[in-house]
């Protein structure tokens, strides 16, 4: 019994120390029982660092990850019948360093972190991309100087409702609220929330019931929790996700919590571990670190049902399968090394 799910990487260097040398977007197939992956298709795509699956199944959509001067583009994929990809169309982001892009309400959405805005792109019937009709730039700053010069939008969340967005800003320590409503966004800067000053908030999901948000900060590992207070959010407190003994300066990168809501999932690329809590009502535990014995775990996803987690390890060139134990805990059944400099894996689309 087989799945089948897709993977983005970095094809070039963004800077001297930064980036990849990956072939493109990735089909991978994952066996349900064993975990095995096997690369079926590669499609070449200049750094597709983030994909969106349509809510059909039957497109993929990719960014390139460029800095504004190199012309950042979004582009279409019709998902043929074999599960390779069939381009459709492109159009230009207008921005740097586009990041995070998510598929809702037959449109896109897209954050990017050189410029600090967010763009939506409509979509037409047939999967076909139209010119951005809106965007929202960012303002401000925060205190490390280095890192939070400018805004840096680094991802687009749709709330559980399906009508609020939040986009975690590493730039200047908030994330900003929106409305969707079909296919326009309205800012709502009263409902913004802030977190701790120096955190530099990259990901965030929410529980199911959408009462509770859990946000990780990349410049200090932490997380913080946010919690619905009649018609917005507010910040709760700040949960640290690194040991006290790590002493290296934290990349925190990414967060997921499990389908069924007992557990979440945190990775840091300083650290190359997956820190597991179990969540127990506005609280979270810490349970244990996984390592994973490679280097710079970039981004990982909970797919099947919350059956697997799937890890990628940008700079050890890896992936790896672990098995979802019943009490959240991960076994490691497979590690690949047949994709390059990976970043970005969805969702799975079929089971066959």
């Amino acid at each position: 019994m087989n799945a089948i799910f897709y993977i983005g990487c970095y094809t070039q260097m963004l800077s001297e120390d930064f980036g990849g040398k990956g072939h493109g977007i990735y089909t991978v197939q994952i066996h349900h029982e064993t975990g095995e992956l096997k690369v079926l298709h590669t499609f070449p795509s200049t750094n597709p660092a983030y994909l969106a699956l349509s809510d059909d199944h039957t497109h993929i959509y990719a960014l390139t990850e460029v800095h504004d001067y190199e012309n950042p583009k979004i582009k279409a994929f019709k998902i043929q019948e074999d599960y390779s990809l069939k381009f459709i169309n492109e159009q230009a982001i207008d921005g740097s360093l586009p990041c995070h892009i998510v598929y809702a309400n037959k449109c896109l959405l897209i954050a990017c972190y050189g410029s600090g805005n967010v763009l939506l792109f409509p979509l037409n019937e047939d999967g076909e991309i139209r010119p951005h009709n809106q965007n929202h730039q960012h303002q401000g700053h925060s205190i490390n100087v280095s890192r939070q010069e400018a805004p840096h939008a680094h991802q687009v969340m749709i709330h559980p409702n399906g009508n609020d967005v939040f986009v975690p800003d590493l730039g200047i320590d908030k994330i900003k609220a929106y409305k969707l409503n079909d296919i326009v966004l309205t800012a709502i800067s009263e409902n913004d929330i802030a977190v701790n000053k120096g955190g530099g908030p990259r990901h965030m999901v929410f529980n199911q019931a959408g009462d509770l948000g859990y946000v990780i900060n990349e410049l200090t590992g932490d997380i913080s929790i946010i919690k619905q207070t009649q018609d917005r959010f507010e910040f709760l407190k700040s949960v640290k996700s690194l040991p006290d003994t790590f002493k290296e300066t934290p990349s925190a990168s990414a967060i997921r919590i499990h389908p069924n809501g007992t557990h979440l999932y945190a990775a840091n690329r300083t650290f190359d571990a997956i820190t597991i809590f179990k969540i127990n009502g506005e609280a979270l535990e810490l349970q244990s670190f996984q390592s994973t014995q490679g280097k710079t775990i970039r981004e990982f996803n909970i797919i099947l049902n919350g059956s697997w987690l799937i890890a990628c390890l940008q700079d050890s060139d890896e992936v790896i399968s672990y098995r979802i134990q019943s009490n959240g805990e991960l076994i490691e059944h497979h590690r690949s090394n047949h994709i390059l400099s990976p970043v970005c894996v969805t969702t799975t689309i079929h089971v066959k």
